[in-house]
């Protein structure tokens, strides 16, 4: 259990044009897996996007990888991947994300590449991460995709 809670406002930062090869291949991998359950086996009903903001126009996050519902036209699910150094503040911007904002994001991962720890929030979690990368709005296990 990882409580990360928080008293001031939270700072997005976007660094995703710096990213290592590392960083950009489990984005690859996750996008490619996830996106044969979305547009071949239609075994899941949210889209997944890489490197997409969380609404139109400027001033918007923009997780690693999102999770999108078309029809409630509402982000489900954000990932963020990172390192070792990162992964607190990637984890903080995932619980920030879900509880101070309006996205509908119901679920939050963060994946330390390094370590291959996953990470899991869930909209309501008082801000403790659990270690999973079981989604339940999916019911998919990321870990197995990695």
């Amino acid at each position: 259990m990882y409580d990360l809670s928080y008293n001031a406002p939270f700072q997005v930062q976007d660094d995703g044009t710096n990213s290592p090869f590392d960083h950009q291949r489990v984005i690859s991998k996750l996008t490619m897996e996830l996106g044969i359950l979305y547009y071949r086996e239609k075994s899941i009903t949210v889209e997944p996007l890489p490197e997409t903001p969380l609404n139109e126009g400027p001033g918007h996050a923009v997780p690693d990888l999102l999770l999108y519902d078309k029809i409630a036209e509402e982000t489900k699910i954000i990932i963020e991947i990172c390192q070792t150094n990162g992964q607190r503040n990637d984890l903080r911007k995932a619980i920030y994300l879900i509880e101070e904002n309006d996205y509908g994001i119901l679920e939050g991962f963060v994946y330390n590449y390094k370590t291959r720890e996953w990470l899991r929030y869930r909209k309501g979690d008082g801000g403790v991460a659990t270690a999973s990368s079981f989604s339940e709005v999916m019911g998919v296990d990321m870990g197995l995709m990695l």
